[in-house]
C-alpha cells in the first residue's frame, strides 16, 4: 500500500489559498519528500503525517519555488527528534544549493546525504523497497522527473515449496525475494515464486515541455502528478516559452503512456479558477483531476 499527499499545488510563489507544489509519498513507514518549497513545513504539518519518518527529499530542479523551503524544513525535521541520516537527492549543482541554502539552518541533530544525479540520462535509487527512478526533463536549466515504484514478487507455492523439502523457516525470507544459503544448499525465490504481479508506480514532474522521454517514462503509472501550469489552449505559446506545460499537454501525456489516473498541479499564480479549464484535461484523458493542497489518496496492489 502507498499514500500520496500533494501538499501543495501552485508554482512560482505561495498564495493565501494555495501552497507551492510538493508531495509526501508514505509506504511501510518510510516518507519521500518530492520539492520543498517556501513554507513546505506548514501543509506537512497540517498533513497530519509527521516530519519525523521523512527519509529522502527529490528536488526537481534548483528554482526557489521548488527549494526554498528546505532550511525551515530542515530545522522542523530536527526539531521533530530526527536523528538518523536524511538523503537528498537532486540534479547536477545539489551541493552548492545546499550549502547555500543550509548557512542559516547549521546545526541539525542528523547528517545530510547528497546523492547528485545525473542531467544527461536515467538513473535508479533504492530507499529500502522503494525504487526511485529519476530521468531528465525540459527546463530552462537541469530538470528531473522521478517515479517511486513498488515491485511485486510472484506468488508463493507452497506445494513447490513442499516438493522441494525447503524448510519452512525460510518461506518468509524467500517470499521477499532473499538468496539464502542453508545448510550447504543455496535457495533462490525463483524456486518458489511464480510470475512477478503487478507493483505500484507513482510518476511526478513539474516545469518540463511535454516529450516522448517523458511518455515513456510515465508508462503504466498508477498516478502521474503532472504539471498545467495553465488551462487555456491560448497560453500554449506561453507555455512553450518558459517550458511549462498546459493541461491539454499533460492529459496527452497520461493517455499516451496509458497511466490510470492524472493530478493536474504546480498552477501559474494568475489560474485563479483551474476548474474552468479541466475539460481541456477530460477531453483527451477522463481520468484527470485538479490537484488541490492536501489532496490525498491511497493506492493498492492489484489483487491477483
Amino acid at each position: 500500500m502507498v499514500e500520496i499527499c500533494l501538499l501543495g499545488c501552485g508554482g512560482m510563489m505561495p498564495l493565501p489559498d494555495r501552497w507551492l507544489t510538493s508531495m509526501l509519498y508514505r509506504h511501510n513507514g518510510k516518507m519521500i519528500l518530492i520539492d520543498c518549497g517556501e513554507g513546505a513545513q506548514i501543509p506537512i504539518k497540517l498533513s497530519g503525517w509527521g516530519f519525523k519518518a521523512i527519509e529522502a527529499i527529490c528536488f526537481t530542479h534548483y528554482h526557489a519555488d521548488h527549494v526554498a523551503g528546505l532550511p525551515g524544513f530542515l530545522l522542523s525535521l530536527g526539531n521533530s527528534g530526527r536523528e538518523e541520516p536524511l538523503r537528498i537527492y537532486g540534479p547536477l549543482g545539489l551541493a552548492e544549493v545546499v550549502k547555500g541554502l543550509t548557512v542559516i539552518a547549521p546545526e541539525l541533530p542528523f547528517d545530510i546525504i547528497l546523492v547528485e544525479l545525473s542531467g544527461s540520462k536515467p538513473e535508479v535509487n533504492k530507499l529500502g523497497d522503494i525504487i526511485i527512478n529519476s530521468t531528465p526533463a525540459e527546463h530552462s536549466l537541469p530538470c528531473l522527473a522521478y517515479n517511486l515504484e513498488l515491485k511485486r514478487a510472484g506468488r508463493f507455492d507452497v506445494t513447490k515449496a513442499k516438493a522441494l523439502n525447503i524448510p519452512m523457516e525460510l518461506w518468509g525470507r524467500l517470499q521477499s525475494g532473499e538468496e539464502i544459503a542453508y545448510e550447504g544448499k543455496l535457495y533462490k525465490p525463483d524456486l518458489v515464486l511464480g510470475k512477478p504481479r503487478k507493483g505500484l508506480k507513482v510518476t511526478y514532474f513539474t516545469d518540463t515541455r511535454p516529450t516522448d522521454d517523458l511518455v515513456n517514462f510515465s508508462k503504466d503509472s498508477d498516478l502521474l502528478i503532472c504539471e498545467g501550469i495553465y488551462g487555456d489552449e491560448d497560453k500554449l505559446p506561453k507555455a512553450i516559452e518558459k517550458k511549462h506545460m498546459i493541461f491539454s499537454e499533460a492529459a496527452t501525456i497520461a493517455k499516451n503512456s496509458n497511466s490510470k489516473e492524472l493530478w493536474l498541479t504546480h498552477y501559474s499564480p494568475a489560474l485563479t479558477e483551474p476548474e474552468l479549464f479541466l475539460d481541456n484535461a477530460k477531453n483527451i484523458f477522463t481520468n484527470s483531476h485538479l490537484g488541490k493542497d492536501l489532496k490525498t489518496k491511497t493506492l493498492s496492489f492489484e489483487e491477483s
